[in-house]
């Protein structure tokens, strides 16, 4: 009787998505604790500090999610009811949302159907006497047309709210995103730079950076003494003790993810690789395929995590379709959003990837 053959496990599962977390983390984490110092304190005006560091703005706010980011910086600006923001369909809710939270109303941009990102041409159509403010989304990681978008602004008199929130350290003809008006960022766990729950306002505006410091603490300057209706938007220590320590290691995860899209960008052969624009640094947070046409997606999805590949669809549909958006905006068509959301996959990106897995990846999709 022959000896048994070992049988090799098969490998593990790749993730789309894996937050680095070392040492350096860990120790900042344990420093905060042991100083007794929790809630928003020295890590908080650190973390802000160095975020004005990165983007050149000369105010940081660090508040408790991206998405009371947006909230705060929608209300620092004024807009409410009666008003409208011009933004993406093409976008997480939370860009929408946040738009509804104030009262105003939503003005849907369909997307440029190459990069994903909102289309200059599309805002143009948009806007109307009672347009406010625009809000561009640097989807997955590549700023938006800002030149032609800061140029609308300009000549229409309207507020930038830039939704960066997964554009940390990308650039826009040299300058980083999150910089030409009031930038959000968001610090959710799976952003290339995250502290588990989080988010950063940037402007150069010192009246803005006042407001949104206000509302995020109660509407409080001087303890027990409030001067608006404000909320607890803040941040915590421990989460900025994390962030500042994901934001030494960016610099080098940020090049393992465009070392990844490149050779993704090579070697995927069925399925149609994201366009980057000329003078834009992208920074992957996702990087985002279309299937071909005649391909069934849901198939290549499910085929794919057969193989062990994660993956996202992000997003399934434009925000424009959901329930509670349509009761206030009603049936808005954006045919573009609509095609590119029925085709997209999110591949796995992150800096933890070892060439084997990517691989793998490649092996996996040119299969389908």
């Amino acid at each position: 009787m022959p000896p048994e053959q070992a049988v090799s496990p098969p490998p593990l599962p790749i993730p789309i998505s894996r937050p680095w977390i070392g040492p350096e983390e860990k120790a900042a984490v344990i420093e905060v604790l042991e100083s007794g110092m929790l809630a928003q304190g020295p890590r908080v005006a650190a973390f802000e500090d160095a975020f004005t560091k990165l983007t050149g703005a000369r105010h940081a706010i660090a508040t408790s999610s991206g998405t009371t980011g947006l909230h705060l910086a929608l209300m620092a600006h004024g807009i409410g009811p009666g008003d409208e923001v011009i933004t993406s369909p093409f976008t997480f809710i939370a860009s929408v949302n946040t738009i509804l939270f104030t009262g105003a109303t939503p003005v849907f941009a369909d997307i440029d159907e190459g990069t994903f990102n909102i289309d200059p041409k599309a805002i143009e159509a948009a806007i109307t006497p009672r347009t406010r403010a625009l809000m561009p989304v640097h989807l997955y990681g590549q700023p938006c047309d800002m030149d032609e978008i800061i140029a609308l602004a300009r000549k229409h008199d309207l507020a930038v709210i830039e939704d960066a929130a997964q554009a940390v350290g990308a650039t826009y003809r040299g300058r980083q995103a999150g910089s030409f008006g009031t930038g959000v960022f968001s610090l959710y766990a799976t952003k290339n730079v995250m502290s588990g729950e989080g988010g950063m306002i940037t402007t150069d505006d010192d009246h803005i950076a006042d407001q949104c410091r206000l509302l995020r603490n109660h509407g409080m300057r001087t303890r027990y003494q409030y001067e608006t209706l404000g909320y607890n938007f803040r941040l915590t220590d421990v989460l900025a003790a994390i962030g500042i320590a994901q934001l030494g290691r960016m610099p080098e995860a940020t090049m393992r993810r465009r070392a990844n899209a490149r050779f993704l960008n090579v070697e995927l052969e069925s399925v149609a690789t994201p366009a980057v624009k000329e003078g834009r640094e992208h920074v992957w947070h996702q990087y985002t395929v279309r299937v071909p046409e005649g391909m069934d997606r849901d198939d290549a999805v499910k085929r794919l995590d057969a193989a062990g590949i994660g993956t996202g669809i992000f997003y399934p549909m434009g925000a424009n379709h959901f329930p509670h958006v349509k009761e206030v905006v009603g049936e808005v068509p954006t045919p573009v959003t609509d095609r590119v959301a029925a085709s997209v996959i999110s591949l796995p990106v992150h800096p933890l990837l070892e060439q084997p897995d990517l691989e793998r990846i490649v092996a996996a999709v040119n299969a389908l």
